[in-house]
Order: structure tokens, then C-alpha cells, then sequence
């Protein structure tokens, strides 16, 4: 009888104690920021005789494993359809190529960038549906402008993040129509008002601000850029993270948040010295706050590597 009840008693604690686990709040969420991302021209030759596995070095893989959220810049879009827009450099990646980015632990692509319409609205759409197939989650388009450039949700624990992505840089012989599918390219006061906006639903989210700008292969950012990201930090954004340039730009702490003015390539084709860096930004999200660093990576041959 006493064992009988010991028996019972110790099944009834395990029980608990598996409840208890399965409850148990996140502590922590790691978000990993990436630059511009190419799967065309020399990326697409490598890709074609390595493989896409070839383009993750251990070094990268290590990191991207320990991370909950993967965002890159994905610089071209990823569709069948060839219906080239009239400008000087036009890209196409293969679609089935995506599902490698999912496998190496990819998990949002930003596609608020002047090079995602290069297959025009069609491959843009098309672009849009073989990246959700793929299980990855894109990020700065939409069905029509405001649907572009509404807040995305990425993580709401152990507290929410938001990203807003937003195209600053022209589009060539792109024609913008706000109730046609299109990517982001909400004005700098369009996106404070959406911040202030957020704060003020929930004090306690982090709100982070992902822009497609700036001159190419320069190291200092313009003075404007610096006006505007003072603004967006007035507003209540926590951290920027800027993308274009295909060099690292300078870092700042404004008002107590963190503004990467340009990160720099990721995997790309580009073999310059000043475009053959780029910055992984990891920001780890805690219940209160939440930390920030960045690790420099050399790309060799079009693959990012520590």
C-alpha cells in the first residue's frame, strides 16, 4: 500500500514539474541582423557549381544555430518570372534557392529595397509567395502601400519587437502606385508617428527600424541621414539598422539607442576591399531591455565568414 502510494505521489510530482517546464517564460531572444543578401551574378555562378551550402561558413552557421531570429536584406528577387524593369543593374535568383536560406536558419527577408522590383510587379509578387512557401517571412511588402509598411510583430516574448522596413533610396523606372502591390517607402515622418504610435500601445516593446539608404561604397553617412535617424530615435525607435551603402558606416548611441547607419554586405559578389566586410548586429532581447553587439565578418569569394 505505502509503495503503491509513493508510486503514485512521485507520478503526480513529475507531472507538476513537466507542467512547470512547459510554462516556463523565455528568459531571453536572440535577433540577428544581416546586410545585402544576392543570390545572382557571381553568387549565382558559385551557387551553380558549389551548391548553396557552400555560401554558410561554419563560422556564420555557429552563430545563426544559437539564434532565434535571422534577418538579412535579400537584394534581388527570387522568382521564375522574367520581366526585366529598364535599368543598369538588374538581378534574378532562383526561387528554389530560398529553401537553403530557410536550412541555414535564415528566417525573414527584407524585401524594402530598390532592387526587389527588378522583375517587375509581377516578379515582385511572385517573389513574395516563393518566400513564405519556402517558410521563410518577408518583410517590407505589401499588397498595397499601407499594408507595406505596417509594423510587423517578429517576437512578443519575452517582449514584443517590431520592425518597420522602408525603402529610402530611388527605384529606376519603378512606377509607385499606392494600391498595387509594392514595398515600403514610408516618409521619415510617416514612420515616427508609427513609432509614437507603438510606444504608446505598449511601452515595453522594442521597436526597430530597418532602412534601405544611403550613398553606395562610402563610410559616412550623410548629414541628413543623421538628422533623420535623430528623429526616428526622438520618436522612440530603439535600434536602426541600415542597409545599401555595401560598406560598414559609422555606429552611433543617440539618446541612449543604437544607430548602425550601414551594415555592410553579407553574401555578395563584390570583391573591393571596402565591400568585402560587413556587421552582423545580434541584439539579445530581455524581459526588461535588452543588449546589443556586432561582430565584423570578412566575405571571400562571395561567402561571409569570421
Amino acid at each position: 500500500m505505502h509503495c503503491r502510494l509513493f508510486y503514485i505521489l512521485f507520478l503526480i510530482s513529475l507531472l507538476i514539474a513537466s507542467c512547470s517546464s512547459s510554462k516556463k517564460e523565455i528568459v531571453t531572444k536572440k535577433i540577428v541582423f544581416v546586410g545585402d543578401l544576392l543570390l545572382d551574378r557571381g553568387v549565382r555562378e558559385r551557387i551553380e557549381h558549389l551548391g548553396i551550402d557552400n555560401l554558410f561558413h561554419s563560422t556564420i552557421d555557429s552563430i545563426f544555430d544559437h539564434s532565434d531570429i535571422v534577418i538579412a536584406n535579400l537584394e534581388c528577387p527570387a522568382t521564375k518570372i522574367k520581366e526585366p524593369v529598364n535599368k543598369k543593374y538588374i538581378f534574378r535568383a532562383e526561387p528554389e534557392w530560398l529553401r537553403g536560406l530557410k536550412d541555414h536558419k535564415i528566417t525573414h527577408l527584407n524585401m524594402a529595397n530598390n532592387h526587389s522590383m527588378d522583375q517587375g510587379r509581377n516578379g515582385l509578387v511572385d517573389t513574395k509567395k516563393n518566400i513564405q512557401e519556402s517558410g521563410l517571412i518577408p518583410l517590407g511588402f505589401g499588397e498595397n502601400f499601407k499594408e507595406a509598411c505596417k509594423a510587423q510583430l517578429i517576437t512578443i516574448s519575452p517582449r514584443p519587437v517590431y520592425v518597420l522596413s522602408s525603402l529610402q533610396v530611388p527605384s529606376e523606372n519603378w512606377p509607385f502606385l499606392e494600391n498595387k502591390p509594392c514595398v515600403c517607402e514610408d516618409s521619415f515622418v510617416a514612420i515616427s508617428e508609427k513609432i509614437k504610435k507603438l510606444k504608446r500601445k505598449d511601452p515595453n516593446a522594442i521597436v526597430i527600424i530597418q532602412l534601405h539608404w544611403g550613398a553606395e561604397h562610402t563610410v559616412v553617412p550623410q548629414t541628413l541621414q543623421k538628422q533623420h535617424a535623430y528623429e526616428l530615435v526622438d520618436a522612440g525607435a530603439d535600434i536602426i539598422i541600415g542597409h545599401h551603402t555595401h560598406t560598414i558606416q559609422s555606429i552611433e548611441v543617440y539618446k541612449g539607442s543604437f544607430i548602425y547607419y550601414g551594415i555592410g554586405n553579407f553574401i555578395f559578389d563584390q570583391s573591393n576591399p571596402i565591400n568585402s566586410k560587413g556587421l552582423l548586429v545580434q541584439v539579445e532581447v530581455k524581459k526588461k531591455g535588452f543588449s546589443i553587439k556586432e561582430i565584423i565578418f570578412d566575405i571571400e569569394k562571395c561567402v561571409p565568414k569570421l
